[in-house]
């Protein structure tokens, strides 16, 4: 743990290089070092969420963190543990039904938010204290995390880039076509439960910075911005990472300035979304349709 401490203390010097004032305060440190472990781990995955047409599963997975911190307070567990494991079990139990459904995925996923949310809010209706405890997660707020969960995001951060590096070109194979990668031995359920799993991790540490109602915005639009940007899946992977990286850091600066003194998350999203308007005028220049 020693050597963790070390290792991020040189990183909070490197971010204290940067010529802003906000960025002299240790917990903005925290907060910018946070963003830029969670920003491209978001953008990966909402490359795929695009490419597989999954943005409500998303969303389903973020909103499913009301019922996750809510057992967690209700049965003394720690929110920051019974939420990614709730989430997790969401997002897998909606994988499994599509997988084995004749429904459609709009339909199964449907059923899955509004079980969840409903769960979520019959617990909270019940408990004003659990309540009051919810607020953060709504909205979410960066500026209080810690060390214990950078190391968290810098475990989830390894373990998204070696199953990228693993299977990217098998991901992008599926979202074409899976039967096709069926056949030439891609395991394809593997694949998707995988994914589903580490989505749902990305999706319940993205709560944290930026609250349930903007987190597929954190993992869709960088994904946007890069499709009007590229010409190729591989040059999209590496645009929404640029642009995560870019709007975050710049969010967060900006949410601190006196003449701003908005919510991070917000101001985030803003910017991200400022990079796509700026994206698809670009495209349109060149002649091509948003895509």
């Amino acid at each position: 743990m020693g050597a963790h401490v070390i290792s991020f203390s040189s990183l909070y010097s490197l971010v204290s290089m940067l010529p802003f004032d906000c960025m002299q305060v240790p917990f903005m440190q925290q907060a910018m070092l946070g963003l830029l472990l969670l920003a491209p781990m978001a953008a990966v995955m909402g490359v795929q969420v695009v490419n597989l047409r999954m943005a409500f599963f998303s969303d389903a997975i973020s909103h499913s963190a009301f019922a996750g911190v809510a057992l967690g307070l209700l049965f003394s567990i720690d929110p920051a543990i019974s939420m990614p494991l709730f989430g997790v079990f969401v997002g897998i139990s909606i994988m499994g039904t599509l997988r084995h459904s004749a429904l459609s995925s709009d339909t199964v996923i449907g059923v899955f938010f509004s079980a969840v949310m409903a769960f979520g809010l019959a617990v909270v209706s019940q408990h004003a204290s659990v309540a009051r405890d919810l607020q953060q997660f709504l909205y979410g707020d960066i500026l209080t995390i810690d060390e214990q969960e950078l190391h968290w995001l810098l475990a989830l951060f390894i373990a998204l880039m070696l199953f990228q590096l693993w299977g990217f070109n098998r991901l992008l194979y599926i979202s074409l076509n899976s039967l096709l990668a069926r056949v030439h031995g891609v395991r394809v359920a593997l694949y998707h439960y995988l994914f589903a799993g580490l989505l749902a991790l990305v999706v319940m540490c993205s709560v944290r910075a930026v609250g349930v109602l903007l987190v597929t915005a954190m993992l869709i639009v960088p994904a946007a911005t890069a499709r009007n940007m590229a010409q190729s899946a591989g040059a999209m992977f590496w645009w929404a990472i640029v642009v995560s990286l870019f709007s975050a850091a710049t969010g967060l600066i900006l949410s601190a300035q006196d003449w701003m003194q908005t919510a991070s998350g917000a101001t985030i999203i803003l910017v991200s979304c400022g990079c796509f308007l700026v994206s698809a005028g670009i495209a349109w220049l060149r002649g091509e349709r948003l895509r």
